[in-house]
């Protein structure tokens, strides 16, 4: 027997507009959406209705699994405790950020990550998660081991993303030494003399690996389909070596001709959703708001926050000219779904799978009521 559950009286968000309706869940798929409620089925009292947010860059998991320098908190349990926030959070299908390459004093040694990675598939298996868990590989090119790292992931279907960052000073994010010195002379309380020298040994590590290993990270997505994101692109240059690389995803570009070339040439730009929040970058580069309001904003990402992924969208929606609640929600749900080839996914429509979220808003935080992943409840 199909299993069949309807929900109505809901202001369902679609591709274009909002309708007053209802959606008809067969078997995990949306067999129907119709307008006006009808009278049996589950009442949205009035509230949104959105797709299952799609949320591709977290560092989330980490914080959970370190939550102090040097701490490890038990794997399982961290996983546990980051998909209850992320699917309380509205979030149905989440990247799950690993980093790979042994940053200079970062403190996680090789084949932790893959344990991890091994934590959340096992997690899943057991049936112990809400959101359907998916793994974004974050490539530190500049260090010598990141290859090595990447290849403890080379069978892994879960892989559907990779990204390329190089956090040397002088390069993307920290084009300049104020902002390096402040993430990490200031912030980890280093003395003169041993902040030159990691600073020396990050240089001499970039000009050895970061081209190279871009390369060889590059052809590795290509042989295996799986999606390639830049990171903190502050040039034309920089976009350029992307094009070349067949980049689909711009992550975090710090300038805005950066975004704008990056956009141009059919790459999906992404911005975090806490920028559009606290108004600004953190960092004190480009606002997300902006780049909305120049229609270069394609994706947003929780980042570190994971409720600022519905957030954000509302506050667009009502701050920026040219952006409807529609529009601003498919940054969250079918852009960011479509960039990963996530096709059954990201929108309400008949055949696609029931993630949905019942949403209520009566001031500038919306509130997540109800979650549902393939048209089951799980939250």
């Amino acid at each position: 027997m199909p299993q069949e559950h309807v929900l109505t009286n809901a202001r369902i968000v679609l591709d274009d507009r909002i309708v007053d309706g209802s959606v008809k869940i067969v078997d995990g798929l949306i067999a129907d959406v119709s307008e006006g409620a009808v009278s049996s089925g589950e009442d949205m009292g009035g509230d949104y209705l959105i797709p299952g947010l799609v949320e591709l860059h977290t560092d989330h998991l980490e914080i959970h699994y370190s939550p102090r320098a040097g701490l490890r908190w038990n794997k399982t349990a961290a996983v546990q405790a980051h998909d209850a926030q992320v699917a309380t959070s509205g979030i149905t299908t989440v990247f799950d950020c690993l980093r790979m390459g042994a940053e200079l004093d970062s403190g996680f040694r090789r084949g932790e990550m893959r344990e991890m990675a091994d934590a959340i598939q096992k997690a899943s298996g057991e049936g112990r998660l809400r959101a359907d868990h998916l793994l974004h590989l974050r490539c530190e090119v500049s260090t010598a081991d990141v290859l090595e790292h990447v290849e403890d992931f080379a069978e892994d279907h879960h892989v559907r993303l990779i990204s390329l960052m190089d956090h040397a000073p002088g390069q993307r994010q920290f084009q300049t030494m104020d902002q390096y010195i402040f993430y990490y002379k200031t912030s980890r309380g280093l003395s003169d003399e041993a902040f030159a020298d990691y600073v020396r040994r990050r240089l001499e590590a970039s000009e050895r690996y970061a081209r190279p290993h871009r390369e060889a990270l590059a052809a590795f997505c290509r042989s295996r389909g799986i999606a390639l994101a830049s990171h903190d692109d502050a040039t034309l240059d920089h976009v350029d070596e992307a094009i070349s690389y067949g980049t689909r995803l711009a992550e975090f570009p710090t300038s805005v001709e950066a975004a704008r070339a990056s956009h141009e040439a059919g790459m999906s730009v992404l911005m975090g959703a806490p920028n559009v929040v606290r108004g600004g970058s953190h960092s004190g580069n480009i606002a997300a708001t902006d780049l909305a309001g120049a229609g270069l904003l394609d994706v947003l990402s929780s980042d570190y926050v994971p409720l600022s992924l519905l957030h954000a969208p509302f506050i667009l929606a009502d701050t920026v000219e040219g952006m409807d609640l529609p529009k601003a929600i498919a940054l969250v749900t079918a852009t960011p779904a479509r960039t990963v080839h996530l096709d059954d996914r990201g929108r309400i429509a008949p055949g696609l799978r029931a993630d949905l979220v019942r949403v209520e808003r009566h001031d500038d935080v919306p509130v997540v009521r109800s979650v549902w992943r393939q048209g089951r409840r799980v939250a």
